[in-house]
């Protein structure tokens, strides 16, 4: 009460810096109101300022991801990240224990690679993990510079017949923590049983000077997700970027960031080693396509070949083919004829189930023609959003624009079921695909959808048109 009665009885002159104050306070308000008058401003693709180093490497380990073997039931494989100078990392593995005491790990030592990007020199570290039980929960850990990361716990696949949950993602891209988080939690709070996540390319943006953070928001914003499941992405164009810019020499040539933060099976074709593979978790056989490098390095007849080499040694009861380019695009403009030409035929002829796609930032469903299999599904997680074509919405159903999106798969046994969600979790598609015998019936599961979502927007912050968010 003194405190407050000195200041009720100043001098006049001390009530100054009170009158500051509410300047200050007023002009708060008014900067507000001026903020609600003009709506929202466009966002930046990172919440990193200029100038800002908020992703250096350093000893602790980070960037840390676990992804499948060609045999999911007997090992997977971890990447991770350090400061430069880290000589020789490990990675411990054990059968997970209720007690600290867990046993005496077996130790892998890491093959790394440097990388130099906008945030320093960095080690990428690489661990094969083999010989494991099936459906075995394991803890592990990977070391870094005098410390260690937490111990993970990552179960190994179980037989053919038990049930799986797994997750599939279209482009995240954009503005992945501050758009990107919310649809990530969301999925796994939907699913916290999944044990494997799909991404269908286009993790990032890139090509802006920035990829090392762009790279480092995505990890932060997948948060527990690549060490609480195996993660297996497809690449997508902007995970390359344009060598020899505007000259006769112009070429697409992956980005290093790629190879280096994601240990994936080295069984794909030659030409495009680091981007397609395939790996068979129980139930499923899921097979990795480079869509780019089909459209744009010429290589979709060899991807088209080796697909067909996969899919015809697939003993497993459900197939999906991963790609970031649909073969039937719902965007304006854009027509992905090689890939309809060389690989479609191939995906009809082994009855592929499910094809999860990227690249248009908009959601769609189409079947084939006169079959139940294969189901074509192109869907967005991320922050832009574009248009559907007025031609798609003859062929795909249902559709969506301007929305965020995760799915859930689930297999359980003659079973596959998909549901699509929005970022708040609701309900937007779902469908069950049966198996009886050698035929399969697709049934719509209608309820519970909320209805179909469009574009309420002429155009985006910047003046964009043909987008619906940017």
């Amino acid at each position: 009460m003194r405190f407050h009665s000195r200041h009720m009885h100043a001098p006049a002159a001390a009530a100054t810096p009170a009158r500051a104050l509410l300047a200050i306070l007023l002009s708060f308000a008014c900067l507000s109101a001026s903020a609600r008058e003009e709506g929202p401003r466009p966002e930046p693709n990172t919440r990193v300022p200029a100038g800002v180093v908020r992703y250096a490497p350093t000893v602790f380990p980070d960037r840390i991801v676990a992804s499948p073997a060609q045999d999911a039931a007997t090992g997977f494989s971890v990447a991770w990240r350090t400061a430069a100078g880290i000589a020789a990392p490990v990675l411990e593995v054990v059968p997970a224990g209720d007690s600290p005491d867990m046993g005496t790990p077996k130790r892998i030592e890491a093959v790394s690679r440097e990388l130099r990007t906008e945030n320093g020199l960095a080690l990428h570290h690489r661990a094969d993990i083999d010989g494991l039980q099936p459906d075995t929960l394991y803890a592990w850990r990977v070391q870094g510079g005098g410390t260690w990361s937490a111990w993970h716990h990552t179960r190994t696949a179980a037989a053919a017949g038990t049930p799986l949950t797994l997750l599939y993602f279209g482009d995240t891209q954009n503005k992945n923590v501050s758009l990107g988080t919310r649809v990530l939690r969301e999925a796994m709070r939907h699913a916290p049983d999944a044990r494997l996540a799909l991404f269908a390319g286009d993790l990032v943006s890139g090509g802006d000077g920035e990829d090392d953070t762009e790279w480092g928001e995505w990890f932060e914003a997948n948060g527990p997700l690549p060490t609480s499941m195996v993660v297996a992405p497809a690449a997508g164009n902007h995970e390359y970027f344009e060598e020899f810019e505007d000259t006769p020499q112009e070429r697409r040539v992956l980005g290093a960031h790629w190879s280096l933060q994601f240990a994936l099976p080295g069984n794909g074709i030659a030409a495009a080693p680091a981007t397609s593979y395939w790996f068979d978790y129980q139930d499923l056989r899921v097979a990795v396509l480079d869509g780019t490098s089909a459209l744009d390095l010429g290589t979709a007849r060899a991807q088209a070949r080796w697909l067909d080499g996969v899919l015809a040694a697939s003993q497993a009861r459900w197939n999906i083919v991963l790609v970031h380019q649909p073969f039937h695009s719902p965007r304006e403009g854009r027509d992905n004829t090689l890939l309809r030409r060389h690989l479609l035929p191939v995906i009809g002829r082994h009855r592929v189930d499910l094809v999860l796609q990227g690249h248009d930032h908009v959601y769609g469903r189409r079947q084939a023609d006169g079959a139940a299999t294969p189901v074509f599904v192109v869907s967005v997680a991320g922050a832009k959003q574009y248009r559907f074509s007025d031609a798609a919405r003859v062929t795909m159903r249902p559709v969506a624009e301007d929305t965020q999106l995760f799915q859930v798969l689930r297999i359980d046994g003659p079973v596959l079921r998909y549901e699509a969600r929005t970022a708040t979790g609701r309900l937007y598609d779902a469908f069950e695909l049966v198996r009886e015998g050698d035929a399969t019936r697709l049934v719509e599961l209608a309820e519970g959808r909320i209805e179909e979502r469009n574009c309420g927007r002429e155009r985006t912050l910047k003046g964009r048109a043909d987008r619906c968010w940017e």
